[in-house]
């Protein structure tokens, strides 16, 4: 045993990663050397290939992670965060050929193409690098490392004191938040539970300790998992992760159903899933998960925001011709959301098996404490792989959009007269320092649920645009320009960096509100969060935490 792995779960996760980087190896060969082959694969996939490079692309083990554990959290009706894009799967039949034949290579070329102007191609190029290496390859390396963290638990003999009080004050918030749900609590316990509550709104309580806590055990991490992931893109390019994504999708698939089994027998079968999720935990749409007009709102949102994800251009460009891009598109995203209700089973088995003082502080590390104690040796290790294969499909594909933006929109603006060969080798080293940048993301990120609420709008200005493009000739420069900045600093900007900037806002009594839940938790309105200055003096000046809701916001004025 190895901080939780035996030798055969080492065994299997050794050899995927040796699997992978051999196809990284080998594609390397097939590759003309240029830019449409480096970056688009020679426009020469076929169906399967389409099939699989949508699949992962689009299959993640973030979405395995989130989903359950927003399952965890909300009840069946969370999973609709993932879901519902299953609306969307017949708009793909016609959107990625309109990708395909536009014959260019990444989406910051259209704008050029369709406007005459360089400015905006390189505004787009600029601002989808930030966003796309810091919520999207950040986030894939956070879901990665707190899955991983989760199945490598410290003994309880191995504990400092720092963190066996987390733990302790942890059991004794959720011992108290029990006795809160069924009887009234004396003045004395009323006031522990609200500084425990505040406790853990700072990240102060834990379930459990993991040796990847420290900062050192999750920098390694980091550095160790992109190593693996740029070690066959930088070699192969878009082949690469192409032929990589048919060996990944097999483990997706496989990582998708192994806690299910184990995990239905251990809550005692379907009858004991039944007594012990709580009725409204099955209901698909309800008023403390996700309500119908949510539900309305983020399908809205979707559907204008997938037009401007960077890595649209490059796998519709790839196929060997316009029905291989449809087949893989819808084939390959219809199939994702067959994982999306296994995830959501294994959501439904976390709210089982960790109810009252079994509950979880971190409910995103659910997946990864299932498998450490449902899985046996080897497949321990194969299902982390399987989670590896899941997230390394995805980071390849973005970052191999992202190499393309800054190879073709920036770098190739400023030096215009690089050879093929230059080219290929700077996005090679592009990929370098986007999987650096994503690791320092990574790093500074802990809330899985916010960083999706990020996920569905970070593309809407610029999705909106590009479907305009495809139908409104009268479309002007000016309009995007202004469209682009002003969603940009209302969903973006201001939320992320105003209340930074204004500390008072933080600190000011109409933005600090909360309200009660029906569980007896408080919530936020304006903010991620909001604590106390002090959690052990209640009179102290309430503080809003995390992101300031600006939408909100403008809606209440």
């Amino acid at each position: 045993m190895l901080n939780g792995f035996h030798f055969l779960d080492l065994l299997a996760i050794l050899a995927y990663l040796a699997v992978v980087l051999y196809l990284g190896k080998r594609a390397s060969h097939k590759s003309s050397g240029n830019e449409e082959g480096y970056f688009l694969a020679d426009r020469g996939l076929g169906k399967l290939y389409q099939f699989f490079l949508n699949f992962g692309n689009a299959t993640d083990a973030n979405g395995a992670v989130s989903t359950a554990s927003l399952v965890y959290q909300k009840g069946v009706s969370g999973v609709w965060l993932s879901l519902q894009t299953l609306f969307m799967t017949p708009y793909y039949w016609f959107m990625n050929v309109w990708f395909r034949r536009v014959r260019l290579v990444t989406v910051a070329d259209l704008f050029e193409d369709r406007f005459g102007t360089r400015a905006l191609s390189r505004f787009y190029a600029i601002f989808q690098i930030i966003a796309t290496v810091v919520v999207i390859i950040g986030f894939g390396n956070l879901v990665s490392y707190k899955v991983t963290a989760s199945l490598m638990l410290k003994p309880e003999a191995k504990w400092t004191q720092e963190e066996r009080i987390s733990v302790e004050s942890y059991v004794e918030w959720q011992t108290l938040k029990e006795q809160k749900a069924t009887a009234l609590l004396s003045i004395e316990e009323s006031a522990r539970y609200s500084e425990l509550e505040d406790m853990d709104k700072r990240g102060e309580l834990r379930s459990a300790i993991s040796y990847l806590d420290s900062n050192a055990g999750k920098w390694t991490y980091y550095i160790v998992y992109s190593l693996i992931v740029g070690g066959y893109i930088v070699m192969g390019g878009l082949a690469a992760a192409a032929i990589n994504e048919a060996f990944q999708g097999i483990l997706i698939i496989v990582f998708s159903i192994l806690l299910i089994p184990g995990g239905i027998k251990a809550v005692g079968g379907l009858s004991g899933i039944a007594e012990k999720v709580p009725e409204a935990n099955f209901h698909l749409l309800t008023e403390g998960g996700i309500g119908v007009w949510e539900l309305v709102g983020i399908f809205l949102i979707s559907i204008i925001q997938i037009h401007g994800i960077i890595g649209n251009m490059g796998v519709s460009g790839s196929a060997k011709n316009e029905y291989a891009a449809r087949f893989g598109a819808v084939s390959g995203t219809f199939a994702k959301r067959i994982m999306i209700i296994l995830w959501a089973i294994c959501g439904l088995i976390a709210i089982a098996m960790y109810r009252g003082e079994a509950s979880l502080a971190d409910p995103d590390s659910a997946w990864g404490t299932m498998a450490l104690q449902l899985l046996g040796p080897g497949f321990l290790g194969l299902m982390m792989a399987g989670l590896l294969a899941a997230n390394m499909s995805t980071i390849a594909a973005q970052t191999m959009a992202v190499s393309a933006l800054f190879t073709r929109n920036v770098f190739k603006y400023l030096f215009p007269h690089t050879s093929q060969k230059g080219l290929v080798l700077t996005g090679r080293l592009a990929i370098v320092a986007i999987l650096s940048c994503g690791v320092i993301a990574a790093a500074s990120m802990d809330d899985v649920y916010g960083i999706i609420q990020l996920l569905l709008t970070v593309n809407v200005p610029f999705g909106a645009a590009v479907l305009l493009m495809y139908f409104w000739r009268k479309l002007t420069v000016k309009a995007v320009w202004a469209a682009v900045i002003l969603s940009a600093v209302v969903n973006i900007v201001a939320p992320a960096w105003l209340s930074y900037l204004v500390p008072s806002l933080r600190e000011a009594p109409s933005l600090v509100q909360e309200v009660v839940a029906d569980n007896g938790e408080t919530k936020a309105v304006f903010f991620d969060t909001v604590v106390r200055s002090d959690p052990r003096d209640p009179d102290s000046t309430r503080i809003g935490q995390g992101r300031l809701h600006m939408e909100i916001v403008i809606l209440s004025k």
